[in-house]
């Protein structure tokens, strides 16, 4: 038993860890990407919206391809459609087609919302049959991946390497792992019946209110995620004046604190809970966008880009973590209910920031993030675990 969970444990990290590998090389190089597909900050944002339709996609028919397929199948899947979307943005920059490039990030979209709602589930899972936390180290490994993918590009900026040549090279670094993992979650434990369903209780799942406030929780956190992933780089370029190998280097910066946030994580929540750690990430995070917003110095810029990755970083795991205590049926949708928010948060919003960047600015568009970060912090108490 204990061994079959280990390598379950394992393929989890593996599988957490690619989507953010991939999300990362294409994040780093977005400057890149912007010029050589002739976008404005507008058509950027009609670019990015692929990866939200792909993503509104993925997340709305996870549960219902869960439960006809098991989560193995799903998350095999997803990460398969990723390793196409690299393929498909490389020859979107080669021709310099923005809809390319828009096909090929509603594939990362679709791929990404399908297998992370799958893995999210297994290592719910595993909480459940180990009686010890793991999410957060699972978003580690998705933070290591981004960040493994942010040193990849800046190095390979640095070195002039071509972003066609770059994304067919990650792209088959994703497909080797996919395969040498595929066997690793037993296909006995992947179909449960109850999945995505809504159980039977007095309080429907999506009118609960503890989930509601967790939602909140995760959609601010994941928010603040997303807008860093999709827009930290050019944000730091265009209005922080940084130069683009700079911008690349400011995102591996927030990325090693997402990463370090989420790996050391683990001693504040056992030694003072969810509900300070989630007040005290949901502060942090708010004073590292404000000056992002308000703030004029670069080197201070760059500082508060650390609060804001840090302060990121354990939203997400501990808001499924709470939504999956207790236990039970009621606790695999509720685990469904966070995990859809978070992920039309991380996937979806970012392009909405971008068309609010068109007419206000991106700074100014940053202040959406902020206000929901403040009403993150108000909703604190709600991660504490529940016994029922």
């Amino acid at each position: 038993m204990q061994q079959e969970i280990r390598r379950r444990t394992r393929a989890l990290f593996v599988y957490f860890f690619i989507p953010g590998l991939a999300l990362a090389s294409w994040v780093t190089r977005t400057p890149e990407i912007r010029d050589a597909i002739g976008a404005s900050v507008a058509q950027m944002g009609m670019v990015l919206f692929g990866l939200s339709l792909g993503s509104i996609i993925g997340i709305l028919i996870a549960g219902r391809t869960i439960r006809r397929f098991g989560r193995r199948r799903v998350a095999i899947l997803g990460l398969t459609l990723v390793f196409s979307s690299l393929v498909t943005v490389a020859l979107g920059v080669v021709l310099g087609s923005q809809f390319l490039s828009a096909c090929g990030l509603a594939l990362f979209g679709l791929g990404m919302g399908q297998a992370e709602i799958a893995v999210n589930l297994e290592g719910a899972g595993i909480e459940k049959l180990t009686g010890r936390p793991v999410l957060h180290k699972l978003h580690g490994c998705f933070s290591l991946g981004t960040l493994g993918g942010a040193l990849a590009g800046l190095a390979l900026v640095a070195l002039r390497v071509p972003v066609a040549l770059h994304m067919l090279a990650i792209a088959l670094l994703t497909l080797g792992l996919i395969v040498a993992f595929r066997n690793d979650i037993p296909a006995g434990n992947e179909q449960h019946p109850t999945e995505g369903t809504q159980p039977k209780s007095r309080v429907p799942v999506w009118r609960d209110r503890r989930v509601q406030l967790i939602g909140l929780i995760v959609f601010a956190m994941a928010l603040a995620e997303g807008a860093a992933n999709d827009w930290l780089p050019i944000l730091m370029v265009d209005e922080h004046g940084f130069s683009t190998a700079s911008g690349s280097l400011i995102f591996v910066a927030f990325t090693a604190a997402m990463t370090a946030g989420r790996f050391g994580g683990g001693y504040f929540i056992a030694h003072f809970g969810n509900a300070r750690v989630i007040r005290v990430c949901a502060v942090m995070a708010g004073l590292g966008v404000a000056y992002i917003i308000f703030g004029n110095n670069p080197w201070l810029a760059g500082g508060a880009v650390l609060l804001w990755g840090l302060g990121t970083s354990l939203g997400f795991p501990v808001a499924i973590s709470a939504a999956g205590s207790g236990g039970g049926p009621a606790a695999v949708a509720r685990v469904s209910a966070v995990a859809i928010v978070g992920y039309l948060a991380l996937l979806v919003g970012p392009p909405g920031l971008g068309f609010l960047g068109e007419h206000f600015g991106l700074r100014h568009a940053m202040l959406v993030v902020a206000l929901l970060i403040a009403g993150a912090s108000l909703a604190a108490s709600s991660v504490q675990p529940r016994t029922d």
